[in-house]
């Protein structure tokens, strides 16, 4: 294979932690780049403080990382793209670049999530709104107030284009940063956005306290629905057992840092799910895909998802956490890996 095409000069969308994160990231690499925030007024500030207080805080912006919210200014010039967008705000920003962007520009998706009015990924929604370009998925096991302060980190960048992952690899990887490639965008994606609604479950076994051994059932049960559902897409079950899975899963479940297992926490101690996301000043994606899991655009056929089932109804039928735990203890007997080939579970 060539040498990957050598970015010139790189644009990343969405200033949340991650976002900034990943900037910093090709930064450091000595790429150009510019952080579009869809904020003016948080953009301002970036650049006057030269920090992200809101969602990065304690780690400073080097002068020349350009930060703007005007998106003809930061896409001029641009050869790479990153997109770090909420998935349920993904479309409408997308639509903001549809003129700014060059149509041969390819686009790598760094996020995890299902858009619940059309059960579309990220990567496809992008190519919905900005044609059918090249695009890249880059995720796994990758809390932005690690990666942003140096600490090491392995993560994935899965394209059908193998051009765009190696160039995708090349231009994050570093000391502290290592990118693996694949060619399971679907499955990479699929594991990204299911993983988040396992972790909520996971985290609402430690609100009820139900002790480790009862977390580690969930998570490695909840894996296997993950690769069950991933097969049914096309995907491939080995992909739910790399970063983009299982790597993903057990940081998002275990981690301080992780957002869906704090949501989840708080819910199994008693709160309602109104409250704490009322709290909650970044996205819990877990919960938007919990929905568009058993929403009316989502076509689940045969996949058996028990863990998200319950999940759901806690989330948004007001299911008590214990009832739906003693419910997943009690169903119909089964061998463990009876779900990933056969779809009983």
């Amino acid at each position: 294979m060539a040498e990957p095409q050598v970015v010139k000069r790189a644009l990343v969308i969405g200033d949340g932690g991650w976002g900034t994160t990943l900037a910093l990231a090709l930064h450091r690499n000595g790429i150009p780049v510019r952080l579009w925030s869809a904020f003016p007024e948080q953009a301002k500030e970036m650049r006057e403080q030269r920090e992200n207080r809101r969602f990065l805080p304690g780690v400073p912006l080097p002068a020349d990382l350009e930060i703007t919210a005007d998106p003809f200014a930061a896409a001029k010039g641009a050869d790479f793209v990153v997109s770090v967008v909420p998935t349920q705000y993904l479309r409408g920003i997308a639509r903001v670049f549809e003129e700014a962007l060059p149509g041969n520009v390819p686009i790598v998706s760094a996020t995890k999530g299902i858009e619940i009015e059309t059960f579309r990924t990220p990567a496809q929604i992008l190519r919905e709104v900005l044609g059918n370009r090249s695009t890249c998925v880059l995720t796994g096991p990758s809390h932005a107030e690690e990666v942003a302060v140096g600490k090491p980190c392995s993560i994935v960048a899965a394209s059908e284009d193998a051009a765009l992952a190696s160039r995708t690899q090349r231009a994050f990887s570093s000391k502290s940063f290592r990118i693996y490639t694949s060619s399971d965008p679907v499955g990479a994606e699929l594991a990204a956005a299911l993983k988040n609604v396992i972790a909520i479950g996971a985290g609402i076994s430690d609100g009820l306290e139900l002790g480790d051994n009862a977390k580690a059932a969930l998570m490695t049960r909840g894996m296997v629905e993950m690769a069950r559902f991933g097969r049914s897409r096309g995907a491939s079950p080995e992909t739910f057992f790399g970063l983009a899975g299982i790597g993903d899963l057990v940081t998002t479940c275990c981690s301080r840092h992780s957002r869906n297992r704090a949501v989840g926490e708080a819910i199994g101690r008693g709160q309602k799910l109104e409250a704490v996301l009322a709290k909650t000043r970044t996205v819990a994606e877990g919960v938007w895909t919990a929905k568009a899991l058993f929403g009316p655009e989502s076509d689940l056929a045969d996949v058996r998802m028990p863990i998200a089932e319950q999940v759901h109804a806690v989330l948004f039928d007001g299911k008590d956490p214990r009832e739906a735990v003693l419910e997943l203890m009690t169903r119909a007997p089964a061998g463990e890996m009876d779900g990933l080939s056969e779809g009983a579970g």
